[in-house]
């Protein structure tokens, strides 16, 4: 069973693990190994813990950190959603993406939108987005990464 908790300060480093496992496991063939180890080098405190004063949240399965994920309220963009490799295909991503919606349901956003990864596009397709354009997505580490853009628009409560 999934339980998800709002993220701290002190979860900011496991968020940054849980994200460098899940890019250099499950991005292989999408990005090359260059740009994944650009992608994912450093520490959390190079930046990533700036996110954990956004709506940032851990998802954990018998007291174990598997999933993050993220609603920026300013942008309504959803984020941050990476699954560590051991945990993938048990539903853990496709909970925490609903428990993003859900929130933003909440807070009466209508539309979320997301950059999708190139090898986790077919995944939010499946969840309802809509988008096949590709664009590049610029990290403020410098990084250029195609990505998809998408959009979902989102059903009343």
């Amino acid at each position: 069973m999934l339980e998800i908790k709002r993220a701290t300060q002190k979860d900011a480093q496991v968020a940054f693990d849980i994200r460098r496992l899940a890019i250099r496991g499950q991005c292989i063939g999408a990005y090359t190994a260059e740009q994944m180890a650009l992608w994912t080098r450093g520490t959390a405190e190079d930046g990533y813990s700036a996110l954990m004063e956004k709506p940032f949240y851990l998802g954990w399965v018998k007291g174990r950190p598997v999933v993050t994920g993220m609603l920026d309220l300013a942008n309504n963009e959803v984020g941050a959603l990476f699954v560590l490799p051991a945990f993938t295909g048990r539903g853990y991503g496709k909970a925490m993406l609903d428990h993003l919606e859900r929130m933003a349901r909440e807070l009466a956003i209508e539309e979320v939108v997301l950059d999708a990864t190139l090898n986790a596009a077919s995944f939010y397709r499946a969840c309802g987005y809509v988008g096949e354009a590709q664009a590049m997505y610029h990290s403020p580490s410098g990084l250029a990464l195609a990505c998809g853009p998408m959009v979902k628009r989102l059903a009343a409560i």
